[in-house]
């Protein structure tokens, strides 16, 4: 088996401090220095591509830009690199979603993931027009990828549903290959969508425990509904030669946000409706001690971030080792960030994977035409 990697592309902004934004937060809740420009986001996917990362994750919400029209451009830019497309079921009709997704993949073929997000918080949703509470969100996402997964497989549509209705609807052209749904969440209704409708599972980065149950969870769920579904896990990372050196980026990243940048963000997610945003607040409880909540598993990144609020920290063998826990317990796919991501991704690109791949658990997706892999930080195990 060999795992699959994805890097991230901040359309936000990028700086060498965290920069702030998910679950409704301003991107200039912290740092921010590199502006998202096409430029600039080109540049990390042509590292990403180069370095073996299969895709790229784009998020969505009122902090960044547009996810769709972003990599449709960047796609111009890259070769291989797929673009795992973040996308609120609520904002686009179905009919016109599933053409979209057609249209992607017949101009880049092959290269489009949908990452399906219920919603952000209510008071965003309204911005655009959505008044849907969080269950009825959920509802609607069953009802979308019900009507997009049917006109994928080039049927014809007619549902009214309790949210959504189409009449006659049928794709002129249906993609090829269908992309692959992932799907986060952690309440009841997130499980229960999960399950029916998506290929790939997404937490975000628990303590391996923790990390098991949501496994065990979704399997048993998904088992009910005649399914089987594969399982990926998103973090942030901080890789170096040493174990010290890591830790000690670390501190230097928890040195930049303020007391005051720390209370507002913290303020502002304490009043998230995401039972996987309570989940993150949990590991670190707004304080800056005690940050290393499992063996370099550091929650820091949470405290001036909403969303994905934790780091793997530690030397490139220590970094590669958890991979490997997380891998035992059937994470397959591995969306990775860190600051700034064009570094970022070559000290994880070039120091943990081709330890992994020493090990039999990574293969450089185009390992027919790319040069072996050294591994210039791994001729000695430093922690």
């Amino acid at each position: 088996m060999s795992l699959t990697f994805h890097w991230f592309l901040p359309t936000y902004g990028d700086s060498r401090h965290v920069v702030g934004g998910g679950h409704g937060l301003p991107a200039g809740a912290a740092g921010g220095q590199r502006p998202a420009s096409l430029g600039y986001l080109t540049q990390i996917g042509r590292a990403a591509e180069q370095l073996g990362f299969v895709g790229a994750l784009t998020p969505t919400g009122a902090w960044c830009e547009d996810a769709w029209l972003t990599t449709a451009m960047l796609a111009r830019e890259t070769e291989r690199l797929k673009f795992l497309v973040a996308f609120r079921p609520g904002f686009v009709a179905p009919t016109l979603a599933a053409q979209m997704a057609a249209t992607f993949q017949r101009h880049a073929p092959g290269r489009l993931l949908l990452n399906v997000v219920t919603g952000g918080e209510s008071h965003e949703q309204r911005a655009y027009g959505d008044f849907l509470d969080k269950e009825g969100r959920y509802a609607r996402t069953g009802e979308f990828l019900a009507i997009v997964r049917a006109l994928w497989r080039g049927e014809s549509v007619t549902l009214d549903g309790e949210h959504l209705r189409v009449e006659n609807a049928k794709l002129a052209r249906v993609p090829d290959p269908v992309p692959p749904v992932y799907f986060g969440g952690s309440s009841p209704a997130a499980g229960e969508v999960a399950a029916r409708h998506s290929d790939v599972y997404l937490t975000w980065g628990e303590p391996p425990a923790q990390v098991a149950e949501k496994i065990a969870w979704i399997r048993t769920l998904a088992e009910k509904a005649g399914r089987t579904v594969r399982f990926g896990i998103r973090l942030h990372v901080i890789a170096r030669d040493t174990s010290d050196q890591a830790w000690a980026e670390a501190r230097r990243l928890l040195e930049g946000f303020s007391e005051d940048a720390i209370r507002d963000v913290q303020a502002g997610l304490a009043r998230s409706e995401s039972e996987g945003q309570r989940r993150m607040l949990a590991l670190h409880g707004g304080s800056s001690d005690g940050l290393e909540v499992s063996p370099n598993l550091w929650a820091g990144i949470g405290l001036v971030r909403g969303g994905a609020g934790t780091a793997l920290v530690g030397s490139h063998a220590e970094v590669a080792e958890r991979i490997a826990e997380y891998a035992e317990l059937g994470i397959e796919e591995f969306i990775m960030s860190g600051h700034p991501h064009v570094e970022e991704a070559y000290w994880f690109g070039e120091g943990v994977l081709p330890l992994l791949a020493r090990q039999g658990l990574w293969t450089h997706p185009a390992a027919s035409t790319e040069p072996a892999a050294s591994v210039p930080f791994a001729a000695e195990v430093r922690r």
